[in-house]
């Protein structure tokens, strides 16, 4: 069964900042003369930003000119087939411990800042989401800083300090973040009392790039953004009706035949829904890793590609394999692969995204009572989304099943769609606990069809 503890650590104090600081450079829309973001009226139909749903607003800062606006300290843009943003001349050195091993290490760092990002929705809520590739020697640090409605600004949060792989830095969140007013609890920055009426209206994001010193070596961002929300406190949601009869052909894998693998990745089985989703979506869409990348894995076990997931989607900080970023950032790390991580409206959204063939990686928590045949109850789970039925219900691939020819599930519509899109719920002490909201993770091509980027577009991702 999924895990049946809270998926958040309770945040307790102030943290520092980051050990690096972005240097003064000229602004890049000087060089431009493109760069509208968080002016008022900002263009809302260049790339990485659509028009939001009312709730939900997305800003993916992908394209040539989104990484040309924003403001270096050491990096540059590449152009080309996918535009990304590299190390030019590092802008400085920092050490750096590992709060994980203990080991400090000195590194040399480039830093680009984003334009300032005006969202459509007042927003309770930030996650970030990237989609980078660090080569060995090579990390990078994901940070943002939101303006409340007040004028007051937080301080820069860390959103993650990451690497693909995990032989130079341990892939880590960072606890233990807040300014009295809004806290970092994994991997979502939420303000602390939404009724307060207090908002983030508007953020920035950081990323600083690391290498070792005295080497030519560069992560390589492709994308980096945020999901900004304010979902309405509620313990159902309005019906949909029905609109699509259709399923995708997903890999079906179950984390269930994994208990007890790898204990130092959180030991398999009910831990491992989040991987195990990411790969099933990752195969879907013709990628996987190599007989080299699974080399180390254990040749007794099966589907040894869920265990890579595992270890290279695990958060050492949070102790476990469901930090939403982390798994995004995994799957880009897949040739022409975007993922990001969003809020969708409705089953009515899902259905336009698997009508264009894009499955959907969905978090959900429920009592065993609340969802018909699933034999379980949890306080936080991922599953995939792979289609409907003709009479609407929701057809999952469920990997809390006992082996991959049980992964198939059929659920109820409408019990379905009230337990992802809810905030609130009763546990089984009767105790009122949260919901996602919502959340979901996408992964599609940097190529994606007509149909399927007008898909994307409909649901706010570009």
């Amino acid at each position: 069964m999924p895990p049946a503890t809270p998926r958040r650590t309770v945040l307790a104090a102030l943290a520092a900042a980051a050990g690096t600081t972005a240097a003064t450079a000229t602004p890049a829309a000087a060089l431009t003369g493109a760069c509208t973001d968080g002016a008022a009226g900002a263009d809302e139909t260049r790339g990485g930003h659509a028009p939001a749903p009312g709730t939900v607003d997305n800003r993916f800062w992908s394209t040539y000119t989104d990484w040309r606006c924003g403001t270096p300290a050491g990096t540059r843009a590449v152009a080309g087939h996918r535009p990304a943003l590299v190390i030019d001349a590092p802008a400085g050195r920092t050490d750096y411990t590992d709060p994980h091993t203990g080991l400090t290490s000195t590194w040399e760092y480039a830093v680009w800042t984003s334009p300032v990002h005006t969202s459509t929705v007042p927003a309770t809520e930030v996650i970030a989401s990237w989609n980078a590739d660090t080569p060995p020697g090579t990390w990078l640090q994901v940070e943002l800083s939101g303006a409340y409605g007040d004028g007051t600004r937080t301080p820069w949060f860390v959103m993650g300090r990451w690497a693909a792989g995990d032989t130079d830095i341990r892939r880590t969140s960072v606890d233990d973040q807040t300014d009295g007013r809004a806290s970092l609890w994994t991997d979502t920055l939420s303000v602390d009392d939404p009724a307060s009426g207090l908002r983030i209206l508007s953020y920035r994001l950081r990323l600083t790039l690391h290498r070792r010193p005295g080497t030519t070596l560069t992560p390589m961002v492709w994308r980096v953004g945020a999901m900004a929300s304010d979902i309405p406190d509620r313990f159902t949601v309005p019906a949909s009706a029905p609109g699509l009869d259709r399923e995708l052909i997903v890999p079906r894998y179950s984390q269930n035949t994994h208990i007890g693998q790898y204990p130092e990745y959180d030991n398999g089985g009910e831990a491992w829904c989040s991987p195990t989703s990411s790969q099933m979506i990752v195969e879907y869409w013709g990628r996987r890793p190599s007989p080299e990348d699974l080399a180390w894995v254990n040749p007794a076990f099966a589907d040894p590609q869920v265990c890579h997931a595992a270890r290279f989607t695990y958060d050492h900080q949070y102790e476990g394999c469901g930090n939403w970023p982390f798994n995004a950032a995994y799957a880009a790390t897949y040739p022409d692969m975007n993922a990001v991580v969003t809020r969708l409206r409705s089953l009515a959204d899902l259905e336009t995204l698997i009508a264009a063939g894009i499955p959907v990686i969905t978090s959900q928590s429920f009592r065993k009572e609340e969802l018909t045949g699933a034999g379980y109850g949890t306080s936080g789970h991922l599953m995939t989304v792979i289609g409907f039925t003709p009479a609407g219900d929701v057809i999952a691939n469920d990997p809390a099943s006992p082996s991959n020819e049980a992964v198939r599930r059929v659920y109820r519509r409408r019990e379905w769609e009230n337990i992802w899109l809810r905030t609130k719920r009763y546990n089984a002490s009767g105790k009122v606990v949260s919901g996602t909201g919502g959340v979901c993770y996408l992964y599609f091509p940097d190529r994606p069809t007509p149909a399927q980027r007008k898909a994307l577009a409909a649901v706010g991702v570009r």
